[in-house]
């Protein structure tokens, strides 16, 4: 059964991808199909192309190793990502809470329904000196949540007023906890965007910047 899914597979990015000349993008959909198989660390340059349906030279012709195509995966998903934390967002209207919470929600949904593209970006561990086009991809993700966090600043229990880069890396490790907990099935379906909003809730009473 394995055999003639990896075969199906197979077929169809062979039909989509390289006999239409366009070998790039049959190698970046096998490597997708392969991520959420094995994960970004388990296969190799050579499956990738016999997935795509191209010898193992192929592959050559645009990356130069395996790295090379999971930044090039990487780099699609930052700009997808992108796209849909801006749309979510929306110029913070109606109000900068609503559009907040939005953007949370849009982020679990990226993260749930685009899981390969989430698995290269956040557990390739890609070198920070690597492929410039992934790095400039993913700093347009980050200048996104980091503008939309600036205003939800506040201060701590103690009083202590809470820098709004602290604050940027609290919300996003919220939201990357929501999304890891229902990738790896340790949430029902139903309960991932809640769990994010009462995450969210009480961490922004306890910064004063709700009540």
């Amino acid at each position: 059964m394995a055999d003639s899914r990896q075969k199906s597979r197979a077929g169809g990015l062979r039909k989509s991808g390289y006999h239409h000349g366009n070998l790039k993008e049959a190698l970046v959909s096998a490597a997708r199909v392969l991520i959420l198989e094995k994960g970004p660390h388990g296969f190799s340059l050579i499956e990738a192309a016999r997935l795509a349906g191209v010898s193992p030279a192929a592959p050559y012709r645009h990356f130069k190793d395996r790295e090379a195509l999971l930044a090039e995966v990487a780099r699609r998903g930052y700009a997808k990502f992108s796209d849909s934390l801006e749309t979510a967002w929306a110029g913070g209207e109606p109000d900068r809470l609503t559009a907040f919470r939005r953007l949370g929600h849009a982020y679990l949904d990226f993260a749930l329904t685009e899981r390969a593209y989430y698995a290269a970006m956040f557990e390739a561990e890609l070198p920070p000196d690597g492929d410039p086009a992934f790095h400039d991809a993913a700093d347009r993700a980050y200048r996104t949540l980091s503008t939309v966090t600036e205003g939800l600043k506040g201060d701590d229990p103690a009083g202590q007023s809470v820098p709004p880069e602290a604050v940027f890396f609290h919300i996003w490790s919220l939201a990357h906890g929501a999304a890891t907990l229902g990738r790896s099935g340790g949430a029902p379906a139903l309960s991932r965007h809640r769990m994010l909003d009462l995450g969210v809730e009480i961490y922004l009473k306890g910064l004063g910047v709700t009540s």
